[in-house]
């Protein structure tokens, strides 16, 4: 008995345990899920440290140039640049000011930076208008100590996917290495006499190998790097010899085709032959209608995607991606509601998952515009969609402006 898309996502996410995790350099995580906090090891910033190239001093000498209409002060010394350790106005405060670079060290003695702009220096002095000083308030141009974050604050939480923005935040703190999940093996196998390797001539009869290059495209797109991929033909004892090695070596195998109820259909008894537990076959949804989950004897996941290539890519979104990012510790994706941009036809007894094409309506709000496909073998009218959209079981059609739960393709 099929059952309902909720059931079945809520059925493989319970099934799923967490991957191990290793530790990765930092130069190789990039996409990977972190599984600890990255810490702060000192206060960031470390030091004072000036925005603005110009002139460090002390705000206190405003009033002076209220009273006087300008202010002239000395420069004291060389310039202080960034990386040189600190310095201090060795005169009195308010007759001197140190020139100073962007990331230097903010001098004792000086609270402010006035930019270059507002001054004018005649030899080894610089004189600073009345209203220029009016701007001048302790901090001004400098970028506090500690004003980040203090020692051992949180940067980034476990669960994040690591990017650019996580891995700089990580080598700022002194990490050469983070603990991340580790990388699943994924075995991915389309089947099917009629497939041809993309680079073999093809008969008028048969058909090119396209749904699983799709798929390992998706999955390494997605942060699942560890992908092979294998061609088995509708022979009994080449699917159970091959799949028999591949819950062997593999942390999760996914196949595409043979899973309906046609003669050469042998998925199903060949994984229950081999200890697989199915977990649920049929799930009450257009298209996917055949889609299979279970687990081995040691719970590897399978899945086992209809062979259509528009079902097997969005049951690849919509099941088996969720369940890789939950075994890697990474947040659930929360799809987001969008109005229909048309009508849509609904569906008596299934849930409908219709790919979209998001575009700006006449008030410049986004909707979401469905893009129908000539049966779920159409590969191509996925060209050119965002992402896809589920209407719930409903006899009557979806009138344009009604909201429904949206979730966006990879990438």
């Amino acid at each position: 008995m099929p059952v309902s898309p909720t059931e079945a996502l809520r059925r493989v996410l319970d099934a799923v345990s967490p991957l191990p995790t290793e530790d990765c350099t930092l130069g190789s995580a990039h996409g990977r899920i972190l599984r600890a906090h990255i810490r702060a090891d000192r206060a960031m910033p470390p030091f004072d440290r000036v925005t603005m190239d110009g002139y460090a001093l002390s705000s206190a000498v405003a009033k002076r140039a209220e009273m006087e209409g300008s202010l002239t002060l000395k420069v004291e010394g060389d310039p202080q640049m960034a990386g040189m350790l600190a310095r201090s106005l060795s005169g009195k405060a308010d007759d001197t000011c140190m020139e100073i670079m962007t990331g230097a060290v903010l001098p004792e003695g000086a609270d402010c930076v006035i930019p270059y702009e507002e001054t004018t220096r005649t030899g080894n002095a610089v004189t600073i208008a009345a209203d220029a000083m009016k701007k001048l308030l302790p901090g001004t141009n400098v970028h506090h100590r500690a004003s980040d974050h203090t020692a051992g604050a949180v940067l980034v939480s476990p669960g994040a996917r690591l990017s650019g923005r996580e891995i700089a935040a990580a080598a700022a703190c002194g990490c050469t290495s983070v603990p991340v999940a580790a990388l699943p093996r994924i075995a991915l196998v389309a089947t099917g006499d009629e497939l041809v390797d993309v680079a073999l001539p093809v008969a008028p009869h048969q058909i090119r190998r396209s749904n699983d290059a799709a798929l390992r495209a998706t999955l390494i797109e997605a942060g699942y790097s560890r992908v092979e991929s294998h061609h088995l033909r509708d022979v009994p004892a080449e699917i159970e010899r091959g799949l028999h090695r591949m819950l062997t070596e593999c942390d999760c195998v996914i196949i595409t085709g043979g899973v309906s109820k046609g003669r050469r259909d042998h998925i199903p008894a060949t994984l229950a032959a081999l200890g697989v537990t199915a977990l649920f076959h049929g799930v009450s949804q257009r298209p996917g209608k055949p889609l299979w989950f279970g687990l081995s004897s040691r719970r590897k996941p399978v899945f086992a995607l209809p062979g259509n290539p528009v079902s097997c890519y969005l049951c690849l979104h919509h099941y088996v991606l969720p369940a890789l990012d939950k075994a890697s510790g990474a947040p659930p994706f929360v799809p987001v509601p969008v109005r229909l941009a048309s009508t849509v036809a609904g569906m008596e007894r299934l849930t409908s998952f219709v790919p979209v094409r998001t575009v700006n309506d006449a008030s410049g709000v986004r909707v979401a515009e469905p893009v129908p496909f000539n049966t779920s073998g159409d590969y191509t009218s996925l060209l050119g969609t965002d992402g896809y959209v589920e209407l719930a079981p409903q006899a009557s059609p979806y009138p344009a402006g009604h909201v429904v739960p949206f979730s966006r393709w990879v990438p």
